[in-house]
């Protein structure tokens, strides 16, 4: 089975050299940048991967569009080309790749989504974040698994996280508008409602390598509004 990780990025060029190296490692998979018109360097350093292995693939977009709708981008572009397990990755080095893996024999027990959670079995699997980001964190995962009825699972907004082609094939894509961590809300929500088996598997999240996170109070604003929107259909 084809597997395709997809990398957003906007100002990676410190770290997408070491995210790109570490995912090569695995034979099987091919690696698709999507990049919102980085002004540091992002798009050379890709390019120079792009030469050398024949694994990676690039989309350039034209600005600063968001996280969602370079998923729902990535997504759409591997689904053309046949790939059968979508990996969504942060190009920042917060989630290891040494994981992959798991995911995969996860999904062969049958699961068309499966999400790498920081909150297993009470635990807090966080590495590097102050109180604030973390109580930010946990209170919006039980903000919105309460709202949309999502209290079986421990991890809404985790990033880390693989998709099968079934699960992708089954959803309107066009639908999903959200971005920030609202998308993997949506995402979460959308497939649950279709009926598609979701797992969560443990994983250590690490506060990212270099450069500066991309949350802002409009991303927040997002995700609180978020669960009205899905319920009330808008």
């Amino acid at each position: 089975m084809r597997v395709l990780v997809i990398l957003p990025t906007y100002n990676e060029a410190e770290n997408v050299d070491r995210i790109i190296e570490r995912l090569l490692a695995y034979d099987y998979l091919d690696i698709l940048v999507v990049d919102d018109n980085s002004t540091d360097g992002t798009f050379e350093k890709v390019e120079s991967w792009i030469v050398k292995s024949g694994r990676v693939f690039f989309i350039r977009r034209d600005s600063k569009m968001g996280l969602g709708t370079a998923y729902v981008n990535g997504f759409k572009w591997g689904l053309d080309r046949g790939y059968g397990l979508f990996f969504e990755i942060d190009a920042d080095l917060s989630h290891d790749p040494s994981e992959i893996p798991n995911f995969i024999d996860k999904c062969k027990e049958g699961y068309d989504l499966v999400v790498g959670s920081r909150y297993m079995q009470n635990t807090i699997s966080v590495v590097g974040w102050d109180f604030k980001r973390l109580l930010l964190s946990k209170f919006g995962n039980a903000y919105a698994s309460a709202l949309l009825g999502l209290t079986q699972f421990t991890d809404l907004t985790s990033g880390y996280r693989c998709y099968t082609r079934k699960a992708l094939k089954e959803l309107n894509l066009d639908l999903v508008k959200s971005n920030g961590y609202a998308f993997q809300i949506e995402m979460v929500y959308r497939i649950h409602k279709s009926g598609t088996n979701i797992a969560e598997i443990p994983i250590i999240f690490y506060e990212r390598g270099e450069g500066s996170s991309k949350m802002s109070r409009k991303i927040v604003r997002e995700a609180v509004l978020l669960p009205f929107k899905l319920i009330f259909g808008k």
